[in-house]
């Protein structure tokens, strides 16, 4: 007991004890002109407090130890310098950026754009405020290398370098959003773009912090719901947009006050929009592939300016509070989101019974339309500890709890039902050993997953992981290496009814539904191990050179392994890793399932100082069983079961199962940029992805085109404006039962006007999408003929902060 007493003394005193050595460091921040900066933010690194300069660029800081500064502000590159623990003076002169420079919060590592390793792309400030839309997808589609998967605007998620779906991690905060995004394309997001502060988008190393499954990237969504600084007065932001294409209407509004170290944060968004516009568009044959009859000729094809079942109706709201002392930061949030959304293309056919045929023959089956209500709690919690030891500089931890419902409504009454509960964990040790700078953490999951309906192809599971994680970095000269590893445990656990997997072809009087469901109780533990490390060299003032390389291993989500049903909004019967066909019938035969293993390799220049600048990135990754949808050729009718497509009823849906074969995607994406004069900057950016299975068996579904676009921005007085051209190439490499996808261009414009109304800071905008009424489909888009790209749009806003 007397050793247990010593130990547990130990401890608290290396973790609480507070030093005794106390001092100011006093200082001004110049740019190379000796001009003073304000608003220049300054901390100790490690420690979450920080203070800003004045308009003489002067600033004051306490300390309690020595260790290092840290000075950032926007469009200067980040300085560090180190101070000894008593008081002291320093002059810090910061060299002007090209390009915007931004924390990126997810780095785990406080590191600015300009110094990760990892390719990443933020949109914050204006910028974000200016390119928000409903979903994640379309805000960030047009950055290079991101794409949208668009199942109509009002859902649509990110893709990254060809990767979507459960390859792309979507948090909040550095925690998982733990909405059924991942399970289909038909459902929403649940983070709102309005309330964001920043988004992040990552590749690589960094991305091993947030999980083994993260192989395509990271989009981490930061807001202040939880404030980190200490807010001295009550500030606030008001927003109002309207959208002609949809006739939607947006308002959102922030509030944060603080005092005394404890802060408050309320913001909150509604947003509703009716159907959108679209050029004229002829709408697609149903089942043309069983119409081709000899001799019979076909008529003129229906034609749209308008994707039905595409409003929403939205309403998010989130308080937080904190406390932010010198050394303790602790707050917690909550936020609560419900939304209403149409479906696009999600159609019920419904067929009378046998005797009512006859008084409805030659009548067209009545289309219904189906329409989603999502709702989400979600409690989030942090505390950080700065201890500013020799070696522990800084103990944090996040959790989490989301309560996700997502209800398709039919006809007035509700159909399927999704829900998802999910409890995360996230504890860091950020330290120094030596020369190695780095954090070690833990990290814990557990996912509640349920469906219920007509809909529910997936069964309910509970997916846990429980993971260790470490990232260090070096610096040697001008040069910074960086290793990663993360060890998950990943366990999935669901019970599969087999009632559905077998189609036994019995006469029509004979009854069958009474036959009890075969349940199996499925089981099944992974291990996943992944590895990265990475350079850059920063060879001159303003430009480097990164190299990265990561091996990640994944294991298949719940949906790519037990789904087994129909996906009506897909119009596809969906068959997971775990099934296999034989004769006709569907058998559960879940073995031997190996893990998704992806290698990939990034090398990066950038360049970032003075009137020129670029980013430059070139990737490939080797994907070892990478799990995709594949057409089997056979489709699935409720009366005969799965067959032939050949001769099969124009009602059957097309089977596509789950598979895992290695593949091999590589490309390039730019952002190019040139300051012409003070007062006008031009920019050129693109990406290409290649995506193919190995051993010349075709392409990968569903891949984005090649982009390619220009940006010019021109400043006058008062007014910024924008005129920004994107062309999207035809995309002809697909794979069977794909079609190709024209290329189309698409212009937008914008104009900014600052107003002068005293305390409160005011804009007046207008942005036009879609200037010349283009066409445009979305080859990445399951419905990509049901639902082309909005049509010309005006959006008007104002937009306020004090």
């Amino acid at each position: 007991m007397k050793q247990v007493s010593i130990l547990s003394s130990a401890v608290a005193a290396a973790l609480f004890s507070q030093s005794t050595m106390a001092a100011v460091i006093t200082g001004q921040v110049l740019d190379k002109n000796q001009q003073p900066i304000s608003n220049a933010e300054i901390h100790v690194h490690g420690k979450s407090q920080s203070v800003v300069t004045d308009k003489q660029g002067q600033f004051k800081i306490d300390v309690d130890n020595k260790g290092q500064l840290h000075i950032s502000k926007n469009n200067f590159i980040d300085k560090r310098i180190a101070i000894n623990g008593e008081d002291q003076n320093v002059v810090v002169t910061l060299t002007p950026t090209s390009v915007e420079t931004v924390v990126v919060y997810a780095s785990a590592l406080h590191k600015n754009s300009l110094e990760m390793i990892s390719p990443v792309n933020v949109l914050a400030g204006d910028e974000l405020k200016d390119k928000a839309k409903p979903t994640l997808g379309e805000t960030l589609k047009g950055l290079p290398g991101v794409n949208a998967s668009y199942f109509g605007p009002v859902s649509s998620s990110p893709i990254i370098r060809g990767l979507d779906g459960p390859r792309v991690k979507i948090t909040q905060n550095g925690l998982d959003s733990s909405d059924a995004s991942r399970i289909g394309p038909d459902h929403a997001t649940s983070n709102d773009s309005l309330a964001a502060e920043q988004i992040e988008v990552l590749r690589g190393p960094a991305t091993l912090l947030y999980g083994s499954g993260a192989i395509g990237g990271v989009v981490n969504v930061v807001d202040n719901r939880i404030p980190t600084d200490n807010i001295e007065s009550l500030t606030g932001a008001a927003q109002y947009t309207h959208d002609t294409v949809s006739n939607t209407n947006t308002y959102a509004a922030k509030l944060e006050t603080g005092n005394d170290g404890f802060n408050f944060h309320f913001d909150g968004t509604k947003r509703k929009g009716h159907d959108y516009d679209t050029p004229n568009f002829e709408l697609p044959e149903e089942h043309e592939e069983h119409e081709e009859h000899e001799g019979e000729e076909h008529e003129e094809h229906e034609t749209a300016n308008s994707v039905e079942n595409t409003f929403i109706d939205s309403q998010t709201v989130n308080f937080g509070t904190s406390y932010v002392g010198d050394h303790l930061t602790i707050g917690v949030s909550f936020g609560r989101i419900e939304t209403d959304y149409g479906i696009p293309a999600h159609e019920h056919h419904h067929h009378e019974e046998e005797e009512d045929h006859d008084e409805h023959e030659g009548e067209e089956e009545y289309e219904e339309s189906v329409f989603a209500q999502l709702e989400q709690d979600r409690w989030q919690g942090y505390m950080s500890y700065a201890l500013h030891d020799n070696w522990i500089e800084n103990i944090s931890l996040r959790v989490g709890y989301t309560d996700y419902k997502h209800a398709e409504i039919e006809d007035g009454a509700v159909g399927t039902v999704f829900t998802n509960k999910t409890t995360e964990a996230r504890a860091t040790v950020e330290h120094k050993l030596g020369l190695w700078h780095g954090m070690a953490g833990y990290h814990y999951t557990e996912s509640d997953y349920d469906a219920d309906g007509e809909e529910a192809f997936t069964p309910a599971s509970v997916t846990k992981t429980n993971a260790l994680f470490v990232l260090e970095e070096r610096q040697f000269g001008d040069v910074t290496i960086e290793l990663g590893a993360r060890l998950e445990v990943y366990q999935i656990d669901s019970a599969v009814s087999m009632a559905e997997h077998h189609h036994d072809h019995e006469e029509e009087g004979e009854h069958h539904d009474e036959e009890e469901a075969e349940i199996i109780n499925y089981s099944e533990d992974f291990t996943n191990l992944s590895l990265s490390a990475g350079a850059i060299w920063q060879y001159q003032e303003g430009q480097s050179v990164a190299l990265s390389v990561s091996r990640s291993e994944r294991a298949p989500l719940s949906a790519e392994l037990l789904s087994n049903g129909i996906h009506i909004s897909t119009g596809t019967y969906e068959l997971g890793l775990g099934y296999h066909i034989e004769d006709g019938e569907i058998h559960f035969e879940p073995e031997d399932i190996e893990q998704e293993t992806a290698t990939n390799f990034d090398l990066s220049f950038r360049r970032f100082i003075g009137d020129f600048g670029y980013t430059v990135n070139f990737f490939y990754n080797d994907i070892e069983n990478y799990y995709f949808q594949q057409n089997t050729g056979l489709v699935f009718d409720e009366e005969h079961g799965l067959e032939s497509a050949a001769g099969a009823d124009e009602d059957a849906m097309a089977v596509y199962q789950f598979t895992s074969k290695d593949a091999k995607l590589y490309g390039i994406e730019f952002d190019v940029h040139y300051q012409v004069t003070p007062n006008a900057l031009v920019k050129v950016f693109g990406d290409s992805t290649t995506a193919k299975l190995k051993d010349d068996e075709g392409y990968l579904p569903r891949i984005p085109a090649n982009k390619l676009g220009s940006e010019l921005q021109y400043t006058v007085s008062d007014w910024k404006f924008s005129l920004t051209g994107t062309h999207y190439f035809e995309q002809s490499d697909i794979t069977a039962y794909e079609t190709k996808t024209d290329g189309y261009t698409l212009f937008d414009a914008s104009a900014n006007y600052q107003l002068d109304l005293g305390p409160v800071d005011t804009q007046l905008y207008i942005n036009v999408d879609n200037l010349t009424d283009e066409l445009g489909f979305v080859h990445s888009s399951f419905i990509k003929e049901k639902a082309p790209l909005p049509g010309r749009n005006f959006s008007l806003g104002i937009r306020g902060y004090f």
